[in-house]
């Protein structure tokens, strides 16, 4: 599973990082930054919850 950002809807509302600080954290103006693209396993559910709460539709996560 990888998970990919459209840079240009983020806005930084901080959702992301604030529901999986693990997959994401806030660049220098508080928009999102992936820490690895690639999600282990064991955090699947959680990038699917962060994914899920992003108001602007800036995440997508490509299963395969």
């Amino acid at each position: 599973m990888r998970i990919r950002l459209d840079v240009d809807r983020c806005v930084g509302h901080g959702r992301c990082y604030d529901l999986a600080g693990s997959l994401f954290e806030s660049d220098e103006r508080g928009h999102c930054r992936i820490r690895a693209a690639q999600v282990p396993a064991a955090h699947a559910a959680l990038a699917r919850h962060a994914v899920a709460n992003c108001p602007e539709d800036a995440l997508a996560l490509d299963e395969g």
